[in-house]
């Protein structure tokens, strides 16, 4: 059985591994890049403290040795169903099943300005671009006169008050407290100031209560200005409009604020549902079609009556998802029935800062923060690492950080500008 996976995320690779030496499958994934990463630590890659090779891993590396997985770098353009084919920007493969695992991507909710203007939090490419162009406006603000100037390029906004947007201010928040009072002793006291703002009455909305609250009252004490129901309406002029008359000046914009799946042309218009997601069956069978299959953030499955409204979009679904769908492959080539997918929520997690985190456990329901919530999010974000040589890396960059309470991965890398003509 041909096999042929678009996307080399959680659910790519699951499907991938899962499937690795059986001789009875062959199984070419494809993606735009030519590794996979780990999107819950890319801000730390974005503020220094983690290189991208601690996160990030070649596919052609991870299948070296597995005879029967294939790699190809390349951008789909089209699928065509009738054919059992898929157009790529470098070419076209044949598949038996094709199983699209090709996430999400940055949601703007249609405001051009802050697509141009503001820094995106999705890919490993949108953190070095953040951790560039941060340090770019230290560097600035260290040898300006001006005193509202160097205001603005100190100033940090973070739009979208989830995992992301928490971690990325309780980091950024640190930062100042600790490492940019030494780097930059000039800039002591010039002002900017690191605010989270979120168009809902809540961070971390889709956590328990108590972690909402706990994180809010860890980021008030780290300095971290929270505005709720601040929803972004415009940034124009390196001013942030919100929805409500109130503005903020500054010229660091980092959008956290919400994510979409893609639209693939030669699908049906009655295969996507909300956030363009693909609608799935109980095995995740695209609705519309015979042989095309989704998994991960990019589809939506309302066949759970645990989640009647959908998955929510994040790793654990998309593993789940990712060897639920291999297994029934397997069985479907042995002539076997397969089986429903159902979702085993094994909790949520936040980091705030250090030795500072949340966590939600379901079975039993239970609370974490502080120390020991701290060292629980460490340990699974270890194991989630793809391969051992990331976890060893992550590990030792880490434990640098914990007792120095500082990183040196604070360089801006550039590609040289090339003159044209």
């Amino acid at each position: 059985m041909n096999i042929v996976i678009i996307g080399g995320g959680f659910a790519g690779v699951n499907v991938a591994k899962t499937l690795a030496g059986k001789k009875e499958f062959q199984v070419t994934l494809i993606d735009k890049n030519n590794y996979n990463f780990f999107p819950p630590l890319i801000y730390q890659v974005a503020t220094g403290f983690l290189e991208p090779t601690s996160i990030s891993y070649p596919f052609r590396k991870l299948f070296a040795g597995k005879d029967n997985l294939h790699f190809r770098l390349g951008e789909v353009i089209k699928i065509v169903p009738q054919q059992n084919k898929v157009i790529l920007d470098d070419g076209e493969l044949p598949y038996d099943k094709l199983v699209f695992a090709t996430g999400a991507e940055t949601n703007y909710f249609g405001l051009e300005n802050v697509k141009q203007k503001a820094i995106p939090m999705k890919t490993l490419g949108d953190a070095l671009e953040m951790r560039n162009r941060l340090l770019e406006q230290m560097e600035l603000a260290a040898i300006s006169s001006d005193a509202e100037e160097v205001k603005e390029l100190l100033t940090i906004v973070i739009a979208g008050g989830g995992p992301t947007g928490v971690e990325l201010a309780g980091m950024f928040a640190e930062m100042k407290n600790g490492i940019l009072r030494k780097e930059y002793p000039m800039l002591t006291g010039k002002g900017g100031e690191i605010y989270l703002v979120d168009g809902g009455n809540a961070v971390l909305a889709p956590m328990s209560l108590q972690s909402q609250q706990d994180t809010y009252e860890a980021l008030t004490r780290l300095g971290v200005k929270i505005k709720l129901n601040w929803q972004v309406k415009d940034y124009v002029d390196d001013k942030i409009i919100f929805v409500n008359g109130e503005s903020i000046t500054t010229k660091n914009l980092i959008w956290a604020a919400g994510v979409t799946a893609k639209i693939f042309e030669g699908l049906p218009t009655e295969s996507y549902g909300k956030g363009k997601r693909m609608l799935v069956d109980e095995c995740n069978k695209v609705q519309g079609t015979q042989n095309i299959y989704a998994v991960g953030d990019t589809c939506l499955q309302l066949t759970d009556v645990h989640f009647p409204n959908g998955h929510p979009q994040v790793a654990q679904v998309a593993i789940q998802q990712g060897i639920n769908i291999a297994k029934n492959f397997q069985l479907l080539a042995t002539g076997k029935a397969v089986k429903p997918f159902a979702y085993v929520d094994k909790g949520s997690m936040a980091i705030i800062g250090r030795a500072k985190a949340v966590v939600d456990l379901p079975k039993p329901k239970l609370h974490l923060k502080g120390f020991i919530a701290w060292m629980a999010w460490l340990f699974i974000h270890l194991l989630s690492l793809i391969t051992y040589r990331n976890r060893v890396r992550t590990f030792w960059n880490w434990m640098i950080a914990y007792f120095t309470k500082d990183q040196s991965l604070r360089m801006i890398i550039r590609p040289p500008k090339k003159n044209v003509g």
